[in-house]
């Protein structure tokens, strides 16, 4: 086993783990946080989509050991203080989901994606979000989530 620290929604977690341990393992059965996905186990997915250093990554690719030191944040830790982030109400108000399987990773690239570029066209949040699968919409109503989150963070004051 080997030890390992890191951050995971602003909380200091210090665990030995063996060294094989992906991180989505890790989240979900060491620490209890469910809500990212194991959908494929091969990256093509992105259920297990977390940021890690602010940057999205497919945590079924990623050791739990490579993520020593580093700060990672999955979708329970994007509502602050009881209010939704602005890409989980937007997919509440746009219906940007059905079945929700997928809609953990939809959000946490989105994150990066607004990060990155915080007023993108239709076609740029398509790109942003194509390593990410969802089996049940069309994408058309993720999509304005997006644009409606965007519009959102324009919004709100610095």
């Amino acid at each position: 086993v080997i030890p390992i620290t890191l951050s995971v929604n602003g909380k200091q977690y210090t665990s030995e783990v063996e060294p094989r341990l992906l991180l989505v393992h890790y989240l979900r059965d060491v620490l209890g946080l469910t809500g990212t996905h194991v959908g494929c186990d091969t990256s093509q997915c992105g259920a297990c989509t977390v940021l890690v250093n602010g940057e999205s990554v497919k945590s079924c690719t990623l050791l739990a050991v490579q993520a020593d030191g580093a700060s990672v944040t999955t979708i329970e830790g994007l509502a602050k203080d009881g209010k939704l982030h602005p890409l989980q109400e937007g997919f509440w108000e746009m219906h940007g989901l059905q079945c929700g399987f997928c809609t953990p990773g939809m959000i946490m690239s989105a994150v990066d994606l607004l990060q990155r570029n915080p007023n993108p066209s239709e076609q740029e949040i398509r790109e942003g979000l194509e390593g990410n699968i969802c089996r049940c919409t069309g994408y058309h109503n993720i999509v304005r989530a997006v644009q409606y989150a965007a519009k959102q963070q324009a919004a709100e004051p610095a």
